[in-house]
């Protein structure tokens, strides 16, 4: 009987040692438990923030890059007005497509919208291309980036009698805005009187290309 008694002690002691693991182990499941569910819900909040989060962004890029548009267009435009002679306006239609900002450039006249590839034979994009390309140098450190631009052909669409006007806008924004431009063209010398610093007439000769300086602003005297 006394070994009985001894046997269910040592079974009774058993159960009990394993029974505190077991509530050991549950209160460690319940921790967890809670701990997975704050984890879940903060990823339902920010689910929920999410769109909104987004909505935000996009309100906020729109309102950065419509004031740094609006500024584009104007003086895109006024290019686009003192080359051509005619009255149109340079618009951006803008849109924030997953997180990246899209602009897309138009050409309005008399409420009408123009492909600015293909209108006016291709001269409107070859105004806009050159105004772009001086903006964003602008924007450049030009403690990091010499403000030097190089346009080769850039006025192969324009008529002959816009040229003269083409290359004065140029000159004229590009010492403004204390850049060195150079600028290859196909059309006659003519043009660019009076605009560049210096000109200089390429043509082919017995022993290559002979290079004629036809005016040089910076040797004249003072």
């Amino acid at each position: 009987m006394a070994e009985e008694l001894d046997a269910l002690r040592r079974e009774l002691e058993g159960l009990e040692r394993r029974a505190g693991r077991l509530e050991g182990r549950a209160e460690a499941l319940v921790r967890e438990h809670q701990r997975l569910r704050r984890e879940l819900q903060a990823v339902r909040d920010f689910l929920e923030m999410a769109p909104k989060a987004q909505d935000r962004l996009e309100d906020l890029s729109r309102e950065l890059f419509g004031e740094l548009m609006e500024e584009v267009e104007a003086n895109l435009t006024h290019a686009v007005r003192e080359i051509l002679g005619q009255d149109r306006k340079v618009v951006s239609r803008r849109e924030v497509k997953n997180g990246k900002f899209f602009i897309n450039l138009e050409m309005e006249q008399q409420g009408g919208t123009e492909d600015i590839l293909t209108g006016q034979g291709g001269s409107v994009c070859n105004i806009l291309s050159v105004g772009l390309r001086l903006i964003g140098l602008a924007q450049l450190d030009p403690e990091t980036h010499r403000r030097f631009l190089v346009l080769d052909e850039q006025d192969c669409w324009l008529r002959p009698e816009l040229v003269s006007s083409f290359a004065r806008l140029i000159a004229s924004i590009g010492e403004r805005l204390g850049l060195q431009v150079l600028y290859i063209s196909h059309h006659a010398v003519d043009a660019f009187y009076g605009h560049a610093s210096r000109v200089f007439q390429l043509s082919p000769g017995r022993d290559g290309v002979r290079v004629d300086v036809l005016t040089d602003k910076a040797a004249s005297p003072a």
